[in-house]
């Protein structure tokens, strides 16, 4: 997936360091994050391609277990192609979350291409699901449970916290 505008509300939060620098913050959606650690729970790989570097990102991908996490590449294919060769799985078998006209090109290259809620209009025309969440405001949380209802997993996350 990308991060701003998918993981983020695309907003970027400028802060100043003690020195008198600027230092670049986002904010991450809870329910997105404890969603992403189920899938990895269940086997699922998940991953960034983003085109802005940021420390971040990287403390973010930890702590939902990320397996990949690519910054300051816009250039996407070649990414998803290491992606594909590291991990074995065919481009049909990827999914992969977008908003802006970067993301398409990945899109157009796997099995399911999501676009988010606050997607640019020709990034929702490239998907096969639109969420209903924006990104940042539970998109991921929404693709992931749509990922563990496929693969018939979703009833063991509603057993393991006593939901009927």
């Amino acid at each position: 997936m990308d991060v701003d505008g998918v993981l983020t509300d695309g907003r970027l939060i400028n802060l100043p360091a003690p020195d008198g620098t600027m230092f670049e913050t986002k904010a991450f959606d809870s329910q997105d994050g404890i969603a992403l650690q189920w899938l990895s729970w269940h086997g699922i790989a998940t991953g960034v391609i983003s085109g802005r570097v940021s420390p971040a990102t990287v403390e973010r991908a930890k702590q939902v277990k990320m397996s990949y996490v690519y910054q300051g590449h816009i250039e996407k294919i070649p990414i998803l192609e290491e992606i594909l060769a590291k991990s074995g799985i065919t481009p049909q078998e990827t999914a992969y979350a977008g908003d802006d006209l970067t993301d398409v090109v990945v899109m157009r290259r796997v099995g399911l291409a999501i676009a988010t809620a606050n997607a640019r209009p020709e990034v929702k025309r490239a998907s096969h699901y639109v969420t209903t969440a924006a990104g940042g405001q539970g998109a991921i949380r929404e693709v992931a449970e749509l990922l563990l209802q496929a693969q018939g997993r979703w009833s063991d996350i509603l057993k393991k916290y006593e939901v009927d």
